[in-house]
């Protein structure tokens, strides 16, 4: 009974007397005692350090054993076997070889046992098995098996019914091959006819969620099928829920949905039904409900029509903005994300709003986070903020330039690329401006960071990261744009710092985007006088 519960003490299966007293568990010839000793395994073994003593010692020799005993017995072994192989896909390859199919196809035949608990046991511990080693059980078939048996389990009105649809997500969960299998046996209408029953136990209406947000993380067909069934009004609804782990699944779910561009660009989910319930939970209680919320936000707020003034009039950026204050570092990403989505080609009013309520004291802040993750999602919003006109291009220039300093900063101390590439973008946007900003780009570009013998664009073209290489290069072509006054004098600075030359020996770049801006920037540089180079 003890080991019953999540609150029992933990065995340490280090120490080689708990090991053989673990093996005289198992080999005894009591149900319960046999029982105990693999409930011990599920409770205890939670590292792969662990899960190789237990296999070593052949612990998993005995339970294979037990699959052909009593219920009791058979049920604790699939939960054991499955807590072994978890994750650990040396123990999967050892154990998985031609001496123990037979024991893999006893897995599979149990599958069809006529309880319900020791087939979602035996599901469990196939899925463990192929998300562990992605080689084994590729027979469709059995993938199909599974998917119906799991589908169908939905229908048990017990905890083996709630647990179902967690186990169908671990299954799907990122394998678009899995989700079109299920897909093709109406998993999505199968799915919505559980929602539809109303008054479903917490943990139930969680799972349904998750796997429907799992099930439309990849294939438009299965978002489309969610809209025609008219899934979302259940979702939001459920965005009002008293549970968290409801309204967090409720948000991953619309999430999924809502990363159909062909729904975005009709401006489906840009409506107050679904803002107001989802702007509340950004003052969630919950951490992960507000996490949970800005993932589905930053979504939605890619509306490619003229609505983004919903989010905004109805409060969305203000708390955006209070979020990207967080002291949780993980809000202020998923924050800064959802503001540099909502800023992506966004008109001119709607960039001002924004940057009114961001101010350019609070972005450089942000780009000098302590998290490299929050920086880079700082740089993006920036990229996507002075994107566009020329007036656009002036934010970077408010209150003395701060923000433009805190770029050219972080480009001569980062190390992360993804920092590096999206600084690179601003600058080159920046670049597309008027003299005075192609002049403050060349002042960033040039100045060397402290005890460097280069400016950090020399490094930038010699990058093996090939994204950071276009990026540098965009950066000279907007500099040396032949209509523009004050190139002649750019180009020459760029020559004596040596970047000319290195952009010459790019020409033979291995990556084609490279080679095109290469190209296009040798061509620039042509149309000067020779004696300027």
């Amino acid at each position: 009974m003890i080991y019953q519960s999540k609150m029992a003490p933990k065995y340490d299966f280090l120490q080689e007397e708990n090991m053989e007293f673990l093996l005289s568990l198992l080999n005894n010839e009591s149900e319960n005692v046999s029982g105990l000793g693999a409930s011990i395994i599920s409770h205890s073994c939670k590292t792969s350090l662990e899960q190789k003593l237990l296999f070593d010692a052949g612990v998993l020799k005995r339970l294979t054993s037990l699959l052909g005993g009593s219920l009791i017995q058979r049920d604790a072994s699939l939960e054991s076997i499955a807590t072994i192989f978890k994750n650990n896909p040396e123990v999967v390859s050892q154990f998985v070889g031609p001496d123990t199919g037979r024991t893999l196809s006893c897995i599979i035949e149990i599958v069809k046992d006529r309880f319900a608990r020791t087939r979602l046991l035996a599901s469990l511990c196939l899925i463990v098995i192929r998300n562990a080693s992605p080689c084994y059980l590729q027979d469709v078939g059995i993938k199909t098996k599974l998917i119906n048996n799991l589908l169908e389990l939905l229908d048990d009105p017990g905890r083996v019914g709630d647990e179902a649809s967690f186990a169908f997500s671990s299954l799907i969960a990122e394998k678009e091959d899995m989700q079109k299998l299920a897909f093709e046996v109406n998993g999505v209408d199968k799915l919505y006819n559980h929602l539809q029953k109303g008054s479903l136990h917490p943990r139930r209406f969680e799972g349904i969620l998750l796997a429907l947000a799992d099930m439309c993380s990849k294939l438009e067909c299965c978002r489309s099928r969610c809209l025609s069934l008219q899934v979302l009004k259940l979702v939001v609804d459920a965005l009002a829920h008293d549970s968290s782990d409801v309204r967090s699944a409720a948000c991953m779910c619309l999430r999924s949905v809502s990363r159909s561009i062909k729904n975005l660009s009709a401006g489906s989910f840009m409506n107050e039904t679904i803002v107001i319930p989802l702007v509340r939970l950004l003052d969630d209680t919950s951490t992960a409900v507000q996490v949970a919320a800005l993932g589905a936000i930053s979504n939605i707020v890619v509306d490619f029509t003229t609505r983004r003034s919903t989010f905004i009039r109805l409060g969305g950026v203000k708390l955006l903005v209070q979020l990207s204050k967080s002291m949780d570092s993980t809000i202020r990403l998923n924050a800064l994300r959802a503001l540099r989505n909502l800023i992506f080609l966004a008109e001119d009013k709607c960039k001002e709003e924004i940057f009114m309520e961001l101010t350019a004291s609070l972005l450089a802040s942000l780009i000098c986070d302590p998290e490299p993750s929050v920086q880079e999602q700082a740089l993006a919003l920036v990229r996507n903020l002075v994107d566009g006109r020329i007036n656009s291009v002036e934010y970077i220039f408010a209150e003395d330039g701060i923000i433009l300093d805190a770029v050219g900063r972080q480009l001569r101390i980062a190390s992360k690329a993804e920092i590096e590439i999206q600084g690179m973008y601003v600058l080159g946007n920046v670049a597309t401006g008027k003299e005075s900003h192609k002049e403050a780009v060349m002042d960033q570009l040039l100045l060397r960071a402290e005890n460097k013998a280069q400016s950090c664009i020399i490094k930038f073209l010699q990058s093996n990261d090939s994204r950071l290489r276009t990026a540098a290069v965009w950066a000279v072509l907007n500099l040396t744009c032949s209509s523009s006054p004050g190139s002649s004098g750019r180009l020459v600075k760029l020559h004596d710092a040596g970047i000319v030359s290195h952009v010459k020996n790019m020409v033979n770049d291995p990556c084609l985007d490279v080679k095109l801006r290469v190209k296009t920037a040798l061509e620039q540089f042509n149309s000067f006088d020779d004696s300027l180079v």
